[in-house]
């Protein structure tokens, strides 16, 4: 049986040029390699440039599959930039760093190669983490933020908490699950109400989702630091935070918390009856929110 993801991923590759992008590597540095997906043509000289906005993705699929429904909504208005992290899609190293510090360095570097002096980024969980890494390191290139269901980093506290309420004992657990009932699972965590798909599509996510896991699993052993170590970093960009209000994994105390750690800067939203993948269980409404919110954020752009 050919593999839905397989079929998918083509039909939306044919759907994104359509919109006007196209799939382009980078080379960051020798050795190390990241995918974007990029606007296809660059703007005239005598039309203004739209705004960049930068889309980072979660753990559990790469870049275009993770935001899929808003980037072919949005980038008619917007010039979209879409990173595949490293170890996800085609984007590879060889240096042997897992830390989102890395991750964020990468994606700023590739986009700066892009021609990006300025944008907004979207960070979905893993996403979110890594943007907040690329508004602390590269300020100038971060204009604003806008951030669902994730923390500043994954300390050790917000780490067991999390899991305990999901019900696994580690992230690789629950994230590079190794069977199909393990791929229900994690999509069970992850939404509010989990659609009924038959057993032979968790057997497709798993073969077509989770390579590279030993690079994967780094990654993630990368991400949880002690609560000593992490201090909260003064952003200078605004940021929404824009949540599924039923996420189990960074619920909705979570993101009252982090709004209180960021200040001034932030402001907070939800989505009722979404959870942890809200941008793919609710995406009419996610991009509703998401347009009236880079409308307020790039107003002054």
């Amino acid at each position: 049986m050919v593999n839905i993801f397989t079929i998918h991923n083509a039909l939306l590759s044919v759907a994104l040029k359509i919109a006007g992008m196209k799939s382009e590597k980078v080379e960051i540095e020798p050795g190390t390699v990241m995918n974007f997906w990029v606007p296809s043509k660059t703007t005239d000289k005598n039309i203004p440039k739209k705004p960049a906005v930068v889309f980072l993705h979660g753990f559990a699929a790469n870049g275009i599959l993770t935001w899929q429904f808003q980037v072919l909504s949005l980038a008619n208005k917007y010039a979209v930039y879409v990173p595949d992290f490293l170890f996800f899609g085609d984007s590879i190293t060889d240096r042997p760093d897992r830390s989102p510090s890395f991750q964020a360095d990468c994606v700023a570097k590739g986009l700066t190669k892009l021609g990006v002096q300025k944008c907004t980024l979207v960070g979905l969980s893993y996403g979110g983490m890594v943007g907040f890494k690329m508004a602390q390191l590269y300020p100038t290139l971060v204009h604003s933020m806008v951030v669902t269901c994730s923390v500043m980093a994954l300390t050790e506290s917000i780490s067991s908490e999390s899991l305990h309420r999901i019900g696994f004992d580690s992230w690789p657990d629950f994230l590079l699950p190794e069977t199909a009932q393990g791929v229900k699972d994690m999509f069970h965590a992850g939404t509010y109400k989990l659609p009924s798909f038959p057993n032979w599509f968790y057997q497709q996510c798993l073969e077509a989702m989770f390579d590279n896991r030993k690079e994967k699993k780094q990654l993630l052993e990368a991400l949880i630091m002690s609560d000593s170590e992490f201090s909260v970093p003064d952003y200078r960009q605004r940021v929404s935070l824009l949540w599924g209000h039923n996420d189990k994994i960074f619920n909705m105390e979570t993101a009252s918390n982090l709004k209180k750690e960021i200040g001034e800067n932030a402001t907070l939203e939800s989505i009722e009856k979404a959870g942890h993948l809200v941008p793919t269980e609710r995406p009419c409404v996610y991009n509703n929110h998401l347009k009236k919110i880079l409308a307020d954020l790039l107003e002054d752009n």
